[in-house]
């Protein structure tokens, strides 16, 4: 038997794989967790495509920062996207909700937690939870996957990612070109009757011309970012990290 095991700080990786002992004796746990949604994204993408790539995005940072990676929460706010068959929204209310007792319990264990989130409908509710959790004096933050100039949904974008990651589950013969107009022109309607208004196949944004070499590059631009805004720690005054 190893007379130094005792004395050894264990590498971490997934939450679900630890012990609760690896995690008591670790003297630098912080957690980050994946948070998606699980909602239509054209004929092409499974529903569980932003939960898919905030898990893959968090994965790749935290084996940078030897951070711990909880299991994703693969439910947020979708409710623009209830038209269409798949989508399960739990709502803005319900979802702060389970983020503030989720960090409750996270924080009375570990240094800090940060949300990576997937899904634009869940930012009102990030904003909220964050907000109360570090009002309580918890360490808590959250960072987007973001890249610069992403169409709005299952276009171009999201299509080469999942291309990367998840190649295999992208039905390419069933792409189809959606609404190209700016979200900003779009955001009236969608307000009004969701995606549905204005895209019958739910894609926003053209999803054939996405390409794998593509995928990698925004891959890459969004765990960069991640890391750079969890290495600073800034958050701001919505809680996301700066």
């Amino acid at each position: 038997m190893n007379s130094s095991y005792h004395h050894r700080v264990p590498v971490l990786g997934e939450l679900g794989s630890a012990t609760s002992r690896q995690l008591s004796i670790s003297t630098s746990s912080s957690i980050m967790v994946p948070l998606g949604s699980t909602e239509q994204h054209g004929p092409h993408l499974p529903l569980d495509t932003d939960t898919r790539i905030a898990t893959a995005v968090t994965r790749a940072v935290a084996q940078r920062l030897d951070w711990l990676v909880a299991p994703g929460i693969a439910y947020g706010a979708s409710g623009e996207h209830q038209s269409f068959a798949g989508t399960i929204s739990i709502g803005t209310e319900a979802l702060t909700m389970l983020l503030v007792e989720y960090g409750r319990s996270a924080t009375s264990w570990a240094q800090r937690l940060v949300f990576v989130n997937g899904h634009g409908g869940n930012v009102g509710a990030l904003t909220e939870a964050i907000a109360r959790l570090r009002a309580e004096g918890r360490d808590a933050g959250w960072s987007p996957c973001a890249s610069a100039g992403a169409d709005p949904h299952a276009g171009h974008t999201e299509t080469s990612l999942l291309l990367h990651i998840s190649p295999g589950d992208v039905r390419a013969d069933r792409m189809l070109v959606g609404n190209e107009a700016p979200l900003s022109e779009l955001l009236p309607s969608m307000r009004r009757g969701g995606v549905a208004a204005v895209s019958q196949t739910g894609v926003l944004g053209d999803p054939t011309t996405a390409t794998a070499v593509e995928g990698r590059r925004i891959f890459s631009e969004m765990v960069d970012d991640c890391e750079r805004r969890i290495s600073r720690w800034l958050p701001g005054p919505d809680g996301m990290l700066t």
